[in-house]
């Protein structure tokens, strides 16, 4: 095990050299670098560590030119304490050491990368999200359909907390987008309104749909089925896969290229903090999504940007707000829209559809993922002729079933990512953002320059 220790000046240097000794012993260490992240108190300007010591301007770069310098370091003992380096130091430099694929470890925890398998034997890349309800979803949709349209011939592999027990394939392309094929799921015990049967009936592209139950503070599920998945994926008549994550869980396979997506609505720690500086370093894109009033102001989307560069200098950033897109005419009908949207925006989406797709509007509802609410919201939306609803959460169960016993018409509606409206979209292009990462997989897959692998 090639270990970097890391070590402060506020512990005298016989200590440090004996806690290095031990940790080298009952872990079968074998010490390649110390890096020193400050304190003056117990060294002396000769102090020697037996090792060659790496120092930066702060704790945090020392770790960061350690793990530069010295490559294929398995794991990162932390020998440090406060004053030197807090709460918020130590899960920056968490993050880096995963991001490096080295475990982190101290005294009282230890920290391991995902581990990522390479089955996928397609070019391939996945979409990862900071959380839920961030848009994650409606990215992986919206990608599909441009690289469709683009030919680059995608499947899809779908993770969710609602997918099946063994992989299932569904080809997007012979689905009729209708409720009587979503309630007849519905009726074969399957959670018709997860993700995978929003991406195959939405995007019209085969995609494979899985199942994972809880996550890892770096992203990894605790249980899935992904990897069977990305297996049947393999034998797909696709050119690209593209693996979609699950809330802030990652799919766990390695893929070519990463895109994250975050909510610009979120607690900005959640997103460059804690292990999002992790995502945020192992991804190629970012698409920073909801950024808009009264969500986001302009001024917090700057700095969310801003932030995440810190983070990661590479990224390519994409601002984004979602508006949505019936699937069927809906023009000179009384639609009830029904949504996962925040309360404080549905007023702006019901007059964006009014206006793009000439229907009246005479209710909404926010309430889709929770039940009784929504229940509640449905029983004041009579005048309506249609229910306009997106495919989450109780789309099937709930308002598909109630338009078929009411025989009102269902009509679903995707979410699709446009320019943010809030004078940043002018320096962004997402397509050409989405699409130069995917040119960048296949031309690495072919041996041809200029794509990073992303593992």
């Amino acid at each position: 095990m090639r270990a970097l220790f890391l070590i402060d000046g506020e512990h005298y240097p016989p200590v440090v050299l004996d806690a290095i000794r031990s940790v080298e012993k009952s872990r079968g260490a074998e010490p390649v670098a110390a890096a020193f992240l400050g304190g003056t108190e117990k060294i002396k300007a000769d102090t020697d560590y037996g090792l060659p010591l790496v120092t930066g301007g702060s704790p945090v770069e020392s770790v960061r030119k350690a793990l530069a310098e010295h490559r294929e370091i398995d794991a990162v003992f932390d020998l440090s304490d406060e004053p030197v380096i807090g709460y918020r130091e130590r899960m920056r430099i968490a993050s880096l050491s995963l991001a490096a694929g080295a475990a982190y470890i101290g005294a009282d925890f230890e920290l391991r990368p995902p581990e990522l398998r390479d089955v996928s034997e397609k070019p391939s890349l996945a979409v990862v999200g900071t959380g839920k309800r961030v848009g994650k979803t409606a990215v992986t949709g919206y990608l599909a359909r441009l690289l469709a349209a683009e030919e680059f011939h995608p499947g899809v592999v779908s993770m969710g907390r609602g997918g099946p027990r063994e992989p299932e394939v569904i080809e997007g392309r012979k689905l009729t987008v209708g409720s009587d094929y979503l309630l007849e799921a519905l009726r074969r015990g399957a959670h018709a309104a997860s993700d995978y049967y929003e991406t195959a009936a939405l995007s019209r592209v085969t995609t494979v749909g899985c199942r994972r139950c809880g996550g890892g503070l770096a992203g990894e599920p605790f249980v899935s089925n992904v990897l069977e998945g990305a297996r049947l994926a393999n034998g797909l008549d696709t050119l690209l896969t593209v693996f979609d994550g699950s809330g802030a869980t990652m799919p766990p396979v390695a893929v070519d290229g990463r895109i994250l997506v975050a909510g610009a609505h979120q607690e900005p720690e959640y997103v460059t903090g804690y292990l999002g500086a992790y995502r945020l370093m192992v991804s190629e894109v970012l698409i920073l999504t909801m950024s808009e009033e009264p969500l986001a102001s302009s001024a917090k989307v700057e700095a969310l940007i801003e932030a995440a560069l810190t983070v990661n200098p590479d990224l390519e950033v994409a601002p984004v707000v979602f508006r949505p897109r019936p699937v069927e005419s809906v023009e000179g009908a009384k639609v009830a829209y029904v949504s996962t949207a925040p309360e404080a925006v549905l007023k702006k989406l019901a007059g964006y559809l009014e206006e793009s797709f000439g229907c009246e509007v005479v209710g909404t509802s926010g309430n889709l993922s929770n039940r009784v609410r929504l229940e509640e919201d449905l029983r004041k939306l009579r005048e309506a002729e249609v229910y306009l609803t997106e495919i989450k959460a109780a789309a099937v169960d709930v308002v598909t079933a109630r338009g078929a016993e009411e025989g009102k018409r269902v009509v679903y509606c995707d979410n699709d990512p446009v320019g943010s409206p809030a004078g940043l979209s002018g320096r962004y292009d997402l397509d050409g953002v989405l699409l130069g990462l995917a040119r960048r997989v296949l031309d690495e897959r072919r041996g041809e320059p200029g794509a990073r692998a992303v593992k």
